[in-house]
């Protein structure tokens, strides 16, 4: 072993030192967490007993025909189903227990809901790659035993990964290693005898098979579990925490996007498209609350502007989650999922919704149109709170009057007060909602709130108007924040399918005040309408550019307004403009051939080939290498020639397989 002092299959009672095991792994620490994981383990162990016994029995109903038999089975087949029940409430507790997950410091916000861990059996890989090693590449396989069991080492420590980026950065090395493992022993046409064996999630209910696709699926999974409870644990109470759990809920519906896309017949329920896409949302709903959170950090001004942003933020959390819930109650998934989640996000899209009704209220009744304030910022900013103006009246006119705006304040403060309600009713509809203290402390105090409002604004004389309150339009920074891409411009038009002129610069100068030509469509901009005989033809603009900047300014994402605004101060000396044109697709060459290489096309391997072979040339005596050494096995180790790659040897034979991204220090996978 390089990096395990544990050899694989020992065992230990004693205290273990910091820095005992691998990085990112200790399967000893004693937290909640670990004792959670620790209780699934064990009833995932006790529901595929059950399911044992529950097939043996119905196996003998179908099998017998004695009628006192029959009776018997049947009576213990009810017995069987009932401790199966039990089993599966006790397990969908588990999942319930949220308070575990949260950061210590979390005094006065809302829990947030992270996903389990798979759990899994032992595999022992010993016999079968030695077997395939000697079978398939006439080797020795006892020569790679320390290889395999630092690969089995390297499973057993995720496991138990620790609630940090070192798990995550464990969980992608054994993903990795699965790349290169699958490769080198898992032939398409044949099966080695190696069983993976995971259980599901939500259920417990174990799934068995010989295909490499169900670890790769499953580590994906515990990858994205690891990212919630990250985000889970982040201390909301300050800026960074907060960016840091929307930087992880974000990066956590990327692996399960990844994971939805790339595996598209997992056998196991928690990894089906439909769990996978609901899971996608509560984490982007958890992220959108978080980003919130991080707004109203410092205080919520009250101003007329601030309050209606604010308002439309909120409505926004509560649209994700209502999305959320009506996933969740779907026929395949509602049997499967918990129902401590089903009624959390149907409790939370109450309580954001009330709480953008509570804040447009706010902004209306307390902040009245004065000679100082501008009439058409106002006018604008209201009238892209709602979709349709309450009564088809103008944003002006409900500006304007003071008793409208009063009674379409009072009319949000009633929406409010039934959606805080609402709220307080589903909390006490689901028991584990009820063990959350601070759960039930914020819904009364919003409540108070919006009542204590309401008295305040209303008048014992006054007519009585039922009037409905519309519904908020949400609007939201992470709209954009999601959509953020490392590279600039829009990916309809800058894809990988399209094929590209490289950028050319013109100097481009006014003729008669006029440019010769026109623009176009949306970001970025066409050249149309142009004149062939203008300044700018002649030195080799085309009809049907693309233009993607003006001087320095890149204006890839400009529209056609934008990019007139920096033309127009174009003067007598010109302005520099790069443009691009689209090649035909269908046109692309095909490779060249090489006469080094018997007639196929030079690829970047054949070239690494290439240089591998210039490298023997300049060696008088040179061993031949294993099949299986190949770039593979650091030759400082004489023990043997095969060693599973690393991630951090960077040879020529070892780069990573582009089978998954491994860098982990983005901002959002998704």
């Amino acid at each position: 072993m390089t990096d395990t002092l544990i050899p694989n299959g020992c065992k230990t009672n004693g205290p273990v030192e910091s820095g005992y095991f691998k990085k990112g792994c200790n399967p000893f620490a004693q937290t909640g967490r670990s004792k959670l994981q620790n209780k699934r383990a064990l009833l995932n162990q006790k529901i595929i007993k059950q399911m044992r016994m529950r097939a043996g029995a119905e196996n003998l109903l179908k099998a017998t025909s004695n009628n006192k038999v029959r009776e018997q089975v049947v009576l213990e087949l009810s017995y069987v189903n009932s401790d199966l029940q039990l089993l599966m409430e006790e397990l969908e507790g588990l999942n319930s227990s949220v308070e575990v997950y949260q950061d210590v410091q979390e005094t006065s916000s809302i829990p947030l809901i992270p996903l389990g861990l798979k759990e899994t059996k032992d595999v022992d890989f010993s016999v079968a790659l030695k077997d395939f090693i000697l079978e398939h590449y006439s080797e020795d396989g006892s020569n790679f035993q320390d290889e395999i069991d630092d690969l089995m080492d390297l499973r057993q420590a995720c496991r138990t990964p620790s609630r940090n980026p070192s798990g995550i950065d464990l969980l992608a090395n054994y993903f990795s290693q699965l790349g290169f493992l699958e490769t080198r022993f898992f032939s398409p046409t044949r099966q080695i005898g190696i069983f993976f064996t995971w259980y599901d999630s939500f259920t417990g209910v174990p799934v068995c098979q010989q295909n490499i696709s169900l670890e790769k699926a499953s580590i994906l999974f515990n990858m994205a579990a690891l990212y919630s409870q990250i985000g889970t644990r982040a201390n909301r109470q300050t800026q960074a925490g907060l960016e840091d759990a929307i930087t992880a809920f974000q990066k956590s519906a990327g692996v399960l996007h990844y994971l939805k896309e790339t595996f598209t017949h997992t056998p196991s329920y928690d990894m089906s498209p439909a769990m996978l896409s609901m899971l996608i949302r509560l984490m982007l709903a958890q992220a959108q609350e978080c980003l919130f959170e991080q707004i109203t950090l410092p205080g919520i001004r009250n101003e007329f502007f601030s309050l209606l942003r604010i308002a439309q933020e909120a409505a926004k959390v509560g649209e994700t989650y209502s999305e959320v819930h009506q996933s969740m109650i779907q026929t395949p998934i509602k049997n499967n999922v918990p129902f401590f989640w089903t009624t959390m996000s149907e409790l939370k899209t109450n309580h954001y919704n009330s709480l953008a009704h509570y804040f447009v209220s706010t902004a209306l009744l307390d902040h009245q149109l004065t000679p100082s304030d501008d009439e058409d910022k106002q006018e604008k900013a209201l009238s892209q709170v709602y979709d349709a103006m309450p009564e088809g009246r103008s944003p002006l006119d409900i500006l304007k009057d003071k008793a409208e705006r009063r009674r379409i304040g009072k009319a949000h403060l009633q929406r409010s007060i039934m959606g805080h309600e609402e709220a307080i009713r589903t909390h006490s509809r689901c028991r584990h909602l009820q063990k959350l203290d601070i759960l039930s402390d914020i819904l009364q105090a919003g409540l108070k709130r919006s009542i204590t409002k309401f008295e305040q604004n209303d008048k014992e004389d006054e007519f009585t108007d039922y009037m409905l309150a519309p519904d908020i339009l949400c609007k939201s920074e992470m709209d954009e924040l999601l959509l953020t891409d490392t590279l600039e411009g829009p990916l309809s038009v800058f894809s990988a399918k399209q094929r590209w002129s490289a950028p050319r610069t013109i100097r481009l100068r006014l003729q008669d005040r006029d440019l010769g030509f026109t623009l176009k469509g949306d970001a970025p901009v066409q050249i149309q309408s142009l004149d062939p005989l203008c300044p700018a033809a002649a030195k080799g603009l085309k009809e049907g550019d693309y233009l993607v900047a003006v001087g320095d300014t890149e204006c890839k994402w400009l529209g056609v307004s934008d990019v007139m605004k920096l033309l127009k101060d174009v003067d007598e000396e010109g302005v520099d403009i790069r443009v691009v044109s689209m090649l035909d697709s269908s046109s692309q060459p095909m490779p060249t051939k090489s006469a080094t290489y018997g007639g196929l096309p030079k690829t970047y391997s054949m070239i690494c080939l290439a240089h591998d072979e210039d490298d023997k040339k300049s060696h008088k005596v040179a061993k031949k290498p294993s099949f299986l050494s190949w770039g593979l096995k650091n030759k400082q180790k004489s023990g043997s020639t095969l060693s599973l790659p690393s991630a951090d040897y960077n040879g020529p034979w070892n780069r990573p397989c582009p089978t998954y991204r491994n860098s982990y220090n983005e901002s959002a996978l998704y």
